[in-house]
């Protein structure tokens, strides 16, 4: 909105500023900060009204999240506002990549929704089927990789490698729209301990800030050897937001929260965090910098296979963190070292940069 007025302006004095990425980045970080810090006070006692009983808490789970029985959940809703307002409020509105990882980020945000308020009204961990959710995910993702991939080309870009790309053609859209819901699956599984998804998502989308920045820039991608992506400079202002949002949610779901994001915040941050990939071609660097998500999704599919194959388990409980919760871990030590492991993985994933 403010750059189209700046742009109306023609860039004079002040304005000028908005003309730049990186400014426009940095006040759509303070923006959605600042906002999630204002809504979240009133939002979460509207939250604990309207709950009452707050989100279900597993039986069969760690002992220990016994004692968060009450706290209410949806609190993505908070993240969802802030970043939506700062982005539209900084963004170029006409870039299409934009657009697209917003309407990922609302979407995947709606049926988390539905998920989460089919829990809380039926005071139950089910919530809607897994394939009507997988279903409506697709359907959101499709038509995002839609718009996305014809922008860009159809080649599947391999790290390390300068301009070693993989032409998939029509499969393209199906590996994106894959990319999508897995990334968006992967983080919802990550969410089960107070602050333990919150952080890595900013820090894969500080790292992909910066990506997306040298993508879109033509001398840093023929320098770096990196596929350029005109446009997608403006996904740096969408990580940003991610960034901010997320930051202001965490001061509400800081140990012990006051609040949790449920699938709300948690499918809709990794729907946006894999469009973001797509739309950069840097869907394997994802893989490496959301490493953390990764593992987390490869314990769940592990476990449940061994299970039915053997009535054993490989671990004593999925995802894996609670794995280490059953182990002694306590759950401040299980979420700060699972940040740590998040901010080497986001070290790696920009070494790839590089390393060509």
């Amino acid at each position: 909105m403010l750059y189209l007025l700046a742009e109306w302006l023609n860039f004079e004095g002040v304005f000028n500023l908005v003309r730049y990425q990186t400014f426009r980045a940095g006040a759509t970080l303070m923006t959605a900060l600042i906002i999630g810090l204002v809504i979240g006070p009133r939002f979460i006692a509207m939250l604990r009204v309207r709950q009452g009983k707050g989100q279900p808490i597993r039986a069969d789970g760690p002992q220990s999240h016994q004692a968060k029985v009450g706290t209410p959940t949806m609190g993505g809703l908070m993240i969802l506002i802030s970043l939506s307002l700062a982005v539209l409020i900084w963004m170029d509105l006409t870039n299409p990549f934009i657009w697209a990882c917003l309407a990922v980020t609302l979407g995947f945000g709606l049926i988390g929704f539905l998920d989460d308020y089919d829990k809380v009204s039926k005071a139950s961990h089910k919530g809607v089927s897994a394939r009507v959710r997988l279903l409506m995910e697709f359907i959101v993702a499709g038509a995002a990789s839609y718009l996305i991939v014809s922008q860009i080309n159809t080649f599947l870009y391999v790290p390390f490698f300068n301009d070693l790309g993989l032409e998939l053609g029509f499969f393209y859209y199906i590996f994106a729209a894959f990319v999508i819901v897995g990334a968006g699956n992967a983080v919802n599984l990550t969410d089960g301990l107070d602050g333990l998804a919150t952080m890595p998502v900013i820090i894969a989308a500080g790292t992909f800030a910066l990506i997306a920045y040298l993508v879109g820039r033509v001398d840093y991608s023929e320098y770096l050897g990196i596929p350029h992506v005109a446009g997608a400079g403006e996904l740096a202002i969408f990580c940003a937001a991610i960034m901010g949002a997320g930051l202001a949610f965490l001061w509400f779901n800081a140990p012990p929260a006051a609040v949790f994001m449920g699938d709300t915040g948690s499918l809709a941050l990794g729907g946006a965090l894999g469009a973001i990939a797509v739309a950069t071609h840097h869907e394997v660097v994802l893989a490496i910098v959301g490493g953390l998500f990764v593992f987390e999704a490869l314990s769940v599919i592990i476990q449940v296979f061994w299970f039915k194959r053997t009535g054993k388990r490989v671990f004593r409980m999925a995802p894996i963190h609670h794995h280490f919760e059953q182990l002694g871990w306590s759950e401040s030590k299980v979420v700060i070292r699972f940040w740590i492991v998040a901010i080497i993985l986001a070290l790696m994933g920009l070494a790839t940069l590089k390393l060509r």
